[in-house]
């Protein structure tokens, strides 16, 4: 887990960075009265779009330039995005959507994703509504992603780091550990008390010679 640099975990050299936004006059939103948390003006493979968050957890995406919510992304959509967000040289393979309740492992968002498959096994997922790049993830993540969930001993979420298993092992390593310390000092203790128990061998005086 540790013979790579995170970063190359992360993936960060196969993320191309975020493109700058021309200057313009953009559009409000059209929220319809809906409440949100927040609006965020990014460029995208499309042009320039507001990211909203809804109050109510949702979230969209409209354009810069009109306001007007779009819909969510076609798969050809998802493909120019998805190159888009790439830094590598391999070539794209194709893309699978999947829903937000049935994402894959590795991505564990919780959103409706695109995700794009590359010549050197890296996937790159897009938020099926704002166009986000959601998460890069190479063979070398997902090795080490299997190896966390070793670690923690959580193969199924890889995220529970308070499990009863784990808490199981953890006791059963903590009073084995005590078990040791109480056997040492046990030793220990016995062979001094052999030592101090143990019979002084005396040396015989030498016989001397007696002369008459």
């Amino acid at each position: 887990m540790v013979s790579q640099p995170i970063e190359k975990v992360r993936g960060n050299h196969l993320k191309a960075p975020p493109a700058a936004i021309a200057p313009f006059t953009p559009a409000p939103p059209s929220l319809k009265g809906r409440a949100i948390t927040s609006a965020s003006l990014v460029q995208q493979a499309d042009g320039p779009v507001w990211v909203i968050m809804f109050q109510d957890g949702g979230k969209k995406r409209a354009s810069g330039t009109t306001g007007d919510i779009l819909p969510p992304l076609t798969a050809i959509k998802a493909s120019a995005f998805a190159q888009n967000a790439y830094a590598g040289e391999a070539a794209l393979k194709g893309v699978t959507y999947f829903a937000a309740d049935a994402n894959p492992l590795e991505l564990r968002r919780g959103r409706p994703a695109w995700q794009a498959v590359f010549g050197d096994d890296t996937h790159i997922y897009i938020d099926a509504e704002t166009g986000e790049t959601l998460a890069t993830r190479s063979g070398l993540w997902r090795t080490f992603d299997f190896m966390w969930g070793l670690h923690i001993m959580d193969l199924q979420t890889r995220e529970d780091t308070s499990h009863p298993v784990l808490i199981l092992f953890a006791a059963l390593a903590l009073i084995g550990t005590l078990f040791g310390f109480i056997l040492l000092f046990r030793k220990r203790k016995s062979l001094r008390t052999k030592k101090s128990a143990a019979p002084k061998m005396e040396t015989a005086p030498s016989p001397q010679t007696v002369r008459d």
